[in-house]
């Protein structure tokens, strides 16, 4: 197939067949490469060739050290290290070992993760693709994602068009972040594919994501033919893009974004002003008092999943302390919450980072106030993969703002308070869960009570701190309130009744006085 053919029908006015890319040599895609994952216990590092190819360099670490005829069990100080072994190869390999190990920790905030084992429960719905592969992780494995890579094809089309510059300008300034962008993936997966694939995958990914904000963020008319495609599978690419393993480096999109006529920071903040509302039940909904929507231009995200939790999440102007003990030794549900006097309300502001313990002087109750949330499977998958991010770029909760466990903490606090379909429908009837067509109170109660695992964050922890230091400081109270809370049909029924005892004896007095 000639490379201008794999563009598909609106591409046929590009000719590129004489030109070329500096080394490592890049052409314009036939098709993608299938991704092999090779079976192999070596480490594994991409060198390129002069020729443009790639060569392939295997470290095996056990295979040296049994070769080694010299290995050393003795301890010296050689330049300042630990002498490993009297074998140069054998401290070769330790030191490739140790290098790649601490460069793969040092890119821990700006990878492209995979799921953490401890997410391994959950439902494979909340994080597989519906309709579109972004990046390297599931192109090629799953048949349905197929036509989407024409849709691709026609999104670069239009990205070159609307741009006003030659196509090869565009792809060329996209090689050299793609470059760099490999090793932000997993070793095993990039093993698979070769420069030229990667960076055709990267080119086309990017310009799918552009036209795809322009469309939602409505900052400009997408082509028709391009829209009805996109449109009408609006919600299924935005479950998508916000998969972790679904993911491009936002250089790559960033770098597509400066070819467009819109300003690139426009682009995108339009798109997160509309999108950071998509745990309502309505993402077109806007929240009665919202906070003003401030675009933070010197935030610089891994990857959309990012840009869009950062904003779904928001920013507080109060923070907790960051020390925490390992372990909370109480819990409560949300009907215990109402027995002792704590009633749980709906923020208004619907950022993660709003949620507290409001205890007024003078108040005989206590709120707990949370963002709402539209519990469908959209926005289930939308919190699963925000937790998905914290737990891998966040080392330790108690390190950092409060704010970067913020989903953690929020998921959590839910998880808490449900231990019955009772206390998701507590949840409910509080406004805490909105929405007519979402989980059942069964679904939702096996979906919270799976995280009851999960590391807590100061908003977590500070939160169950001052529940429990309300119910030690109201001890006599929460007692009475509890009292309350379980016999009040019976008090109730008490109370008519000496409602209407009152009333006859009212009746009976004034007969009296008219005789």
């Amino acid at each position: 197939m000639e490379p201008a053919a794999a563009w598909g029908p609106y591409c046929h006015q590009f000719q590129l067949s004489n030109w070329t890319v500096e080394e490592p040599a890049a052409g314009l895609p036939v098709e993608y490469a299938s991704i092999d994952i090779p079976g192999t216990c070596g480490l594994q590092a991409y060198v390129p060739e002069s020729s443009g190819g790639q060569q392939l360099v295997e470290y095996n670490y056990y295979h040296a050290a049994s070769n080694s005829k010299h290995m050393s069990q003795q301890v010296g100080d050689v330049d300042g290290e630990a002498k490993i072994s009297n074998d140069s190869h054998a401290r070769s390999v330790v030191r490739q070992v140790l290098g790649e190990f601490k460069d793969d920790i040092g890119m821990t905030m700006a990878k492209m993760h995979r799921y953490p084992a401890c997410l391994g429960a959950v439902d494979k719905c909340y994080t597989s693709p519906r309709i579109v592969a972004i990046g390297p992780y599931y192109h090629h494995r799953l048949d349905h994602l197929k036509q989407a890579e024409k849709v691709k094809h026609a999104a670069a089309c239009h990205c070159v068009k609307r741009s006003g510059r030659l196509l090869e300008e565009l792809y060329e300034a996209v090689v050299p972040i793609a470059d760099a962008a490999r090793r932000l993936y997993d070793k095993d997966v990039m093993a698979g594919i070769s420069y030229d694939n990667f960076r055709h995958m990267m080119f086309f990914d990017a310009c799918f994501l552009v036209q795809y904000m322009l469309m939602r963020g409505r900052t400009e008319v997408i082509d028709e033919s391009l829209s009805g495609f996109m449109s009408p599978n609006r919600i299924d690419i935005f479950h998508d893009i916000m998969l972790l393993e679904n993911q491009l480096p936002w250089e790559v999109v960033e770098i597509v974004m400066s070819f467009m006529p819109v300003p690139m920071s426009l682009i995108s903040k339009k798109f997160v002003a509309r999108m950071r509302h998509c745990m309502l039940p309505d993402d077109r909904h806007e929240p009665l008092q919202q906070k003003p929507f401030i675009w933070y231009e010197g935030y610089k995200p891994p990857h959309l999943l990012g840009l869009l939790r950062h904003y779904i999440v928001g920013k507080s102007d109060v923070d907790y302390p960051a020390s925490m003990p390992k372990n909370i030794a109480f819990s409560v549900s949300a009907m215990e919450l109402a027995e002792i006097g704590i009633t749980l309300t709906a923020n208004k502001t619907t950022e993660l980072v709003d949620m507290r313990l409001i205890n007024k002087v003078g108040t005989l109750f206590a709120e707990l106030s949370l963002p709402p949330l539209s519990l469908d499977r959209d926005c289930a998958s939308y919190l699963v993969n925000m937790v998905a991010l914290e737990l891998c770029t966040v080392k330790s909760f108690s390190e950092v703002k409060a704010s970067y466990s913020a989903v953690c903490s929020y998921i959590l606090l839910l998880a808490m308070l449900v231990y019955r379909e009772e206390d998701v429908h507590e949840l409910r009837a509080r406004g805490i869960l909105q929405g007519g067509g979402g989980l059942t109170n069964k679904e939702a109660l096996r979906f919270f009570t799976s995280f009851q695992g999960l590391r807590f964050g100061p908003y977590y922890y500070h939160i169950m701190l001052q529940i429990e230091s309300y119910r030690d400081r109201s001890r006599m109270k929460t007692k009475l309130l509890t009292l309350i809370h379980n016999h009040k049909k019976t008090i109730a029924t008490v109370v008519t009744g000496i409602g209407a005892v009152g009333g006859i004896i009212a009746t009976l007095l004034s007969i009296k006085k008219s005789l």
